[in-house]
C-alpha cells in the first residue's frame, strides 16, 4: 500500500485475492488472456512477450504461460493499473491462483476501493463459473446499460422485483421471464445487495447495480446476440421508465 497521506488525493491501492478452480492451469491462461469475453468483457489478448502491447494502452510486464501474467498501463503523475496471475497446479486436478489488482485512486479513496473490491470479487466468481461450467467454448457477448433513471437507492431491488426475484436466494433454481426471450431456467450463482448472477445450461447473466447494468455471455452456437441486446434494452427502458 501507499505510504500517502490519508488526506492526500492520489493513493496506491491493491486488491489481492486467492481462489482455487477445477480447472488446468492452461485452461486458467487461456480464459484470462483470449478468452476474457467469456466472463469479462470483449477485450484483444495481450501480445504474447515481455514488452508487447496488451489492453487499454498497457504493456506485459510477465508472460510465462501459464503460471504468470502481468500487465499494466501508465498514466501522467504516476498513475497506473496493473492485473497479476500467480497460477499453479494443485491435487485433484484444480489450480491455485492468486490475483493482485493495483494501480491509484484519485479522491475519494475509500468509496473507490470499496467498489473496485466487489466488483472484482463479481468477476472472479464469474470466472470460476465459466471454467467450472463452459471452459473452452467460445461466447457471444451483449451489454446493456438502463436508463439514467436507474441511479436510485432502490435501482437494483426494482430490477429483482421485475424479475421476480426479489425474495430469491443465492443458490435458488428460478424461473425469469423477459418479454422477447424465451424463459429462462437458471440457477441463482451470486447474490448481493448490488450484485446478481443467474446461470443457464448454455448462458450466464450478470446484473449490476447503480447504475443498472446487464451483461450476458452466451456459449450456444446459435446465439441471437443482437435479439438479446434488443429485448433487454426494451425491457430495461419499461421497468425505469
Amino acid at each position: 500500500m501507499s505510504n500517502e497521506s490519508p488526506n492526500q488525493s492520489k493513493r496506491e491501492f491493491a486488491i489481492e485475492r486467492e481462489t482455487v478452480h477445477p480447472t488446468t492451469p492452461e485452461e486458467y491462461w487461456d480464459a484470462v488472456t483470449t478468452g476474457n469475453a467469456c466472463w469479462l468483457w470483449p477485450m484483444e489478448a495481450p501480445e504474447p512477450r515481455v514488452g508487447g502491447a496488451a489492453p487499454f494502452g498497457g504493456t506485459v510486464l510477465a508472460w510465462e504461460p501459464p503460471h504468470h501474467l502481468i500487465v499494466r498501463s501508465v498514466g501522467p503523475d504516476g498513475w497506473f493499473n496493473q492485473l497479476e496471475h500467480l497460477v499453479e497446479t494443485r491435487d485433484g486436478g484444480t489450480t491455485w491462483v492468486r490475483y493482485v489488482h493495483s494501480g491509484v485512486f484519485v479522491d475519494d479513496w475509500d468509496s473507490q476501493y470499496d467498489g473496485a473490491a466487489k466488483h472484482t470479487d463479481f468477476y472472479l466468481h464469474t470466472l470460476g463459473q465459466y471454467l467450472r461450467y463452459f471452459s473452452g467454448r467460445p461466447a457471444s457477448y451483449v451489454a446493456v446499460d438502463a436508463p439514467a433513471s436507474s441511479i436510485t437507492p432502490d435501482g437494483f431491488d426494482a430490477l429483482r422485483r421485475a424479475l421476480g426475484l426479489a425474495d430469491a436466494e443465492q443458490g435458488d433454481q428460478v424461473r425469469v421471464t423477459v418479454p422477447g426471450l424465451a424463459p429462462l431456467d437458471a440457477g441463482v450463482d451470486y447474490l448481493t445487495p448490488h450484485f446478481l448472477g443467474l446461470r443457464t445450461d448454455d448462458a450466464m447473466y450478470r446484473v449490476f447495480g447503480a447504475p443498472v447494468a446487464v451483461a450476458v455471455h452466451m456459449f450456444a452456437p446459435d446465439a441471437d446476440q443482437q435479439g438479446t441486446e434488443k429485448a433487454l434494452r426494451s425491457w430495461l427502458e419499461e421497468v425505469y421508465a
